[in-house]
């Protein structure tokens, strides 16, 4: 990405085209945020196992000069994640023995997961999928149809949950016409996307987007990816009205990292300003164990401790259920199960 002219024009700009002027060198970023190369462990081998993508609207949250910066630090390619971590395999949670055709993960009753798209607004350096082989098990255009049939063939399966990727980083038409294949099923109840767009690349939630998502007669759940509140800037306050002020049904997952989120201030504020503006805390992960991102891990006597602190300052229903995903089972496994204050 160049330098930006002005923020004012580029936010001016649609979601393709900030997306088009995402950050994608390393040196670019780190002279946006005014920080020197020799100041950050960064490793050029990383961004090519793995691509860096920004968009500005997440890098204009981060603090300038800062190299700790928490935003920064779930997006920058570093040295750690060339390290050989044990028991970190390319396929942490099982997705690759859940898929029953391309585009289609059925590991739960009652759910079916569809990965829509390989591609993400944001690739963010603890990503679980980081290493999946999207172009062997991505649905694509021409397999819809198939996963259409599949979902009609099952009447066990109520809920459809659309990932990735990224969902949204469709078209609105292929969306559009994907919802209603989706919508003409008798037995499906709920519809759920899976999107970190709204947090990183607020611009993509649209008038046309909103409209798309209410004209479903099934009941719609979005639910959203934030890690720090530092992420929650104005922009996305914004398209979180959007969807909200239509019911749109909104929860945020996030994951406990260490260096960006791991303590009980920081998911205390995160979970007060995501409920200050419609949006439940729903799951807090452990790390899932992918190749490249065991920096990051937070160990679970650890994140019990950290939860723990949590419930002692906010109300239960602000403190996210602490899981942890175990390849082969048949639900997320809770990992903290204290009694929660009313």
């Amino acid at each position: 990405m160049p330098k930006p002219q002005s923020e004012a024009l580029h936010f001016a700009l649609n979601w393709q085209q900030q997306l088009s002027e995402a950050f994608t060198n390393i040196e670019n970023l780190c002279e946006y945020l005014e920080l020197k190369l020799d100041d950050l462990p960064i490793s050029i081998t990383a961004s090519k196992q793995f691509a860096m993508r920004v968009p500005l609207s997440f890098a204009a949250s981060m603090e300038k000069g800062n190299p700790d910066d928490p935003l920064l630090r779930q997006v920058l390619p570093i040295r750690d994640e060339l390290i050989d971590y044990s028991g970190f395999s390319n396929d942490p949670v099982g997705d690759i023995q859940a898929a029953v055709q391309p585009g289609i993960l059925h590991k739960y009753h009652g759910r079916v997961l569809l990965i829509n798209t390989g591609s993400c607004a944001i690739n963010c350096r603890y990503c679980f999928r980081r290493n999946f082989p999207y172009n062997e098990l991505q649905l694509s255009k021409q397999q819809e149809s198939g996963a259409i049939e599949y979902i009609k063939s099952d009447p066990t399966i109520n809920e459809v949950i659309l990932s990735g990727g990224d969902p949204l980083l469709l078209s609105d038409a292929r969306l559009e016409q994907l919802i209603k294949q989706l919508d003409a099923i008798d037995h499906i109840k709920r519809i759920r996307i899976h999107s970190r767009l709204p947090i990183v690349l607020p611009a993509r939630v649209t008038i046309e987007l909103v409209n798309i998502l209410v004209n479903c007669s099934k009941q719609m759940v979005l639910v959203v990816h934030a890690n720090h509140s530092n992420e929650i800037n104005n922009r996305v306050v914004t398209a979180f009205n959007l969807l909200k002020n239509k019911g749109i049904t909104l929860f945020n997952q996030s994951v406990l990292l260490k260096g960006v989120n791991d303590n009980a201030a920081s998911l205390c504020k995160l979970s007060e300003q995501l409920f200050a503006n419609g949006i439940i805390p729903y799951y807090l992960h452990l790390l899932d164990k992918a190749t490249g991102t065991g920096h990051f891990e937070i160990p679970e006597e650890d994140a019990r401790r950290i939860m723990t602190q949590a419930q002692d300052r906010l109300p239960g229903y602000l403190v996210p259920k602490l899981v942890k995903e175990i390849a082969g089972a048949k639900s997320k496994q809770y990992v903290f199960t204290e009694l929660l204050s009313p």
